[in-house]
């Protein structure tokens, strides 16, 4: 290999008047130090936590492609009212992807043994070609399996893990998630079937309980359905969950959870407060499917709390040696407990096309598309 390597990086950039830009820019990478790789990236997936950075508040029904074949561009409008959001990240070329998988070229003195290696890395800037890391926030692959088997090893698996370590932490005995039968949710049916955790799954249409129901997922509320807070509150009661993870936000989603579980602890009550059960009722907001205001209504005591859920904080806060070890258990189970499916592989220049950013921006359960930077 060439002490150097070139190669293409997708790009967003936010202009103060307004424009969002999506680019494919040549970046030079210089060789790695004594602790560092450099990999070529055959794989990294588009979260919906990517999703913030690729493409902001920008109004999808202004897409416009431009650029050339070779580097195409990609612009969309911002409406002003949302561009206040904006200012921290304006008129800065910013690269995208938390994660990704690819094959080691270039290593460094310490990390030798890693060249040649298949891994998985988070860090960011993963929509390039290449991308230059540190050898720690790699994770190398079990043998046979492909970088697109290990480009989701860190944001959903770690996320999933992290809800059940905080169900244990916190000292409640089940939970309910929502858009459950997301890859993400997929995820945690298996890790909670498997530690034995009752977990409560709201779903959207038959066809996502369906997928739920084909991996033994036990409770299952469809939220379309006539009769969902009756059921949501019969399985709230059921399995005593206190604790319910949100990929929605927006909506009146988690005030009717708030109310089934107050609603199933009232079930067992004995006599009657002003103040409401004292059954303490926990939701954690974790995702934004929904952009708009979260709507609650009180109507269920004074015991419970609403907040926002981050990944980062948590594996701090769980300390280094609780998140190596929830990093060794995707890695032993990759394959199995956290395996991912996409809709579609698409390459970089694939990114930048408005049908395609029309479909992948949608944030459709069951829907994940995959790129390969090198395709």
């Amino acid at each position: 290999m060439p002490d150097s390597l070139t190669g293409l990086e997708l790009r967003s950039t936010v202009s103060s008047d307004g424009k969002l830009t999506l680019s494919l820019e040549p970046v030079t990478l210089t060789p790695p130090g004594p602790d560092e790789v450099v990999v070529r990236v055959e794989a990294a997936p588009i979260n919906p936590s990517d999703l913030g950075l690729l493409l902001g508040p920008a109004d999808m029904a202004t897409l416009e492609p431009g650029g050339t074949a070779d580097r195409p561009t990609l612009t969309a409008a911002i409406p002003q009212a949302r561009l206040g959001m904006m200012k921290a990240r304006l008129d800065q070329s910013l690269p995208v992807g938390n994660e990704g998988a690819g094959t080691v070229v270039q290593a460094g003195e310490n990390v030798a043994g890693l060249l040649g290696k298949k891994v998985g890395m988070i860090g960011g800037a993963m929509y390039a070609q290449y991308r230059k890391i540190a050898a720690r926030d790699c994770i190398p692959l079990p043998e046979g399996a492909s970088a697109a088997d290990g480009a989701s090893m860190f944001v959903n698996p770690l996320t999933a893990l992290s809800m059940v370590e905080t169900l244990r932490m916190e000292g409640h005995k089940a939970l309910v998630h929502t858009a459950a039968a997301s890859n993400l949710g997929q995820m945690l049916n298996r890790i909670c079937i498997a530690d034995g955790v009752p977990l409560v799954n709201i779903v959207r249409s038959e066809a996502q309980a369906a997928i739920l129901r084909d991996i033994g997922a036990q409770y299952i509320i469809d939220s379309s359905a006539e009769d969902f807070r009756e059921k949501l509150t019969d399985a709230i009661a059921e399995t005593g969950a206190t604790l319910a993870f949100d990929a929605i936000g927006g909506g009146r989603l988690v005030n009717a959870i708030l109310h089934a579980m107050e609603a199933a602890a009232n079930r067992n009550a004995t006599e009657y407060s002003r103040y409401g059960s004292s059954t303490f009722k926990q939701v954690y907001i974790y995702g934004a499917l929904d952009l708009g205001p979260t709507e609650l209504d009180r109507g269920y005591g004074f015991a419970w709390s609403v907040s926002g859920f981050l990944l980062t904080p948590f594996l701090i806060k769980l300390g280094m040696e609780g998140a190596l070890r929830l990093r060794a258990r995707v890695a032993a189970e990759l394959t199995t407990t956290f395996a991912s499916h996409y809709t579609a592989t698409i390459s970089l220049a694939d990114v930048l096309d408005p049908a395609v950013a029309a479909a992948y921006a949608k944030k459709a359960t069951g829907e994940k598309y995959l790129i390969d930077p090198n395709r």
